[in-house]
């Protein structure tokens, strides 16, 4: 099967979703940074299930990287991107280049409030103004009638439909659910850093959630369910934890130390590193 169109500057971009509109056809995006897993094809084949077209577009992000972050190292792989999107029936990737994306001059960094500074927005300053302003500048070019993230990345997620509403995009923001190998780890294009050892070590992050949500459902107190995962995915050598908190599933803001109230939606996320791999997950309470 051939490989989807690839088109690298918005212009050519542009050209052919106006010719898809011309015809009436309606447009799902996938954004994505590239080393594509089964994750990413997930959401081509639910853009595929909602939309007439699929685009999907890689490009990995310079401004979301912190400066002793794995920008050099990130996993690249166009062509074998490019053939799996093929087989899960991407109609176009948009591949374009950081020039593309930040000519000369640019100087408009898009931020969101709130939702972007727990968690990661800690961890990791600036990212979220980094994927913000990629995201709206993205959403922009492709003007997409539904645009789909996984849910791993959750409050990247948050981040993404609290930035559609102020923006007033007129996009559909889908999260698709987290995507898993069969022992629980969620996909990521980074997991390709773990060693054999570390990648037996893994799945304890997502089992050590798991237990934490069950403890949380049966009453448990929000700080001893933190304490008894934490302590867990200590022991299976992550290191350091940035974060294992138990959050309100729409505005990110801390629930606890008590059990949680009844009727309110919870969501408990982690970030640990395991060797060179900084591993997030997150799972709904």
């Amino acid at each position: 099967m051939p490989s989807p169109p690839v088109v690298r500057s918005v212009a050519d971009l542009r050209a052919t979703l106006a010719g898809w509109r011309g015809e009436g056809l309606s447009i799902a995006f996938v954004p994505t940074m590239g080393a594509l897993h089964e994750g990413h094809l997930s959401l081509v084949r639910l853009g595929l299930s909602r939309c007439d077209r699929v685009v999907a577009s890689i490009f990995v992000n310079p401004t979301q990287f912190g400066p002793s972050e794995d920008l050099a190292a990130y996993p690249r792989d166009e062509a074998g991107d490019a053939g799996k999107l093929s087989v899960a029936g991407c109609h176009l990737l948009f591949a374009p280049s950081a020039a593309e994306m930040y000519p000369p001059g640019a100087a408009t960094v898009v931020t969101v409030s709130g939702v972007s500074e727990p968690l990661d927005g800690q961890a990791r300053p600036g990212h979220f103004a980094g994927v913000a302003t990629v995201v709206a500048k993205l959403l922009n070019q492709v003007r997409p009638d539904v645009a789909i993230f996984g849910e791993k990345d959750y409050q990247q997620l948050q981040v993404i439909r609290r930035l559609a509403i102020d923006l007033d995009l007129g996009v559909e923001i889908l999260g698709a659910p987290t995507a898993r190998a069969a022992d629980g780890l969620a996909l990521s294009s980074r997991n390709a850093y773990l060693t054999e050892d570390e990648r037996r070590r893994a799945p304890e992050l997502a089992a050590a959630l798991a237990d934490a949500v069950l403890a949380l459902r049966a009453g448990v107190p929000v700080a001893e369910a933190e304490a008894q995962a934490l302590g867990r995915v200590q022991a299976a050598g992550f290191g350091p934890v940035d974060y294992l908190e138990v959050r309100d599933a729409g505005d990110l803001s801390r629930m606890g130390p008590g059990p949680l109230p009844p009727g309110r939606a919870g969501r408990i996320l982690a970030a640990a590193r395991l060797g060179r791999a900084r591993l997030i997950d997150n799972m709904a309470i």
